[in-house]
């Protein structure tokens, strides 16, 4: 079902300062910030060779990272992403299969203008997935 890794998302409470470690430390390539009001982040794409990272920003005091950053003052790996070539039919099956869809179980669109959905962590091994469609 799940096809290549597209990204590992990393909450950050410094855009700017991870950016530069990205950018200038490791010498990375690195995308301009785009704000998704829609997800209640801010979000920098790191281009590697066989995937991205995805450094992620809260965009406003009710981003659903803000919580994260609360826990975890440095911030940390948020969730993995992995390709899909239906993201319904994905969803279907995960759902008959007992797997939990975060949210209104619909698509929405994700920050590549991609549909994308978020698994419950408790589901698979304590991490937080999303499925984007390729």
């Amino acid at each position: 079902m799940i096809g290549k890794l597209n990204h590992v998302a990393i909450v950050v409470p410094d855009l700017e300062a991870a950016v530069a470690v990205y950018r200038d430390t490791l010498g990375a390539e690195v995308s301009a910030p785009a704000p998704l009001p829609e997800h209640g982040v801010t979000t920098v794409f790191v281009s590697l060779p066989n995937t991205k990272v995805e450094l992620l920003h809260p965009l406003g005091a009710d981003s659903p990272i803000a919580r994260y950053l609360e826990r975890n003052p440095d911030g940390g790996m948020h969730h993995v992403c992995y390709e899909v070539d239906d993201i319904a039919s994905a969803r279907d099956s995960l759902l008959v299969a007992g797997a939990r869809v975060l949210g209104d179980g619909e698509p929405k669109i994700g920050a590549h203008g991609k549909p994308v959905l978020f698994l419950h962590p408790k589901d698979f091994c304590g991490t937080l997935v999303e499925l984007e469609q390729i």
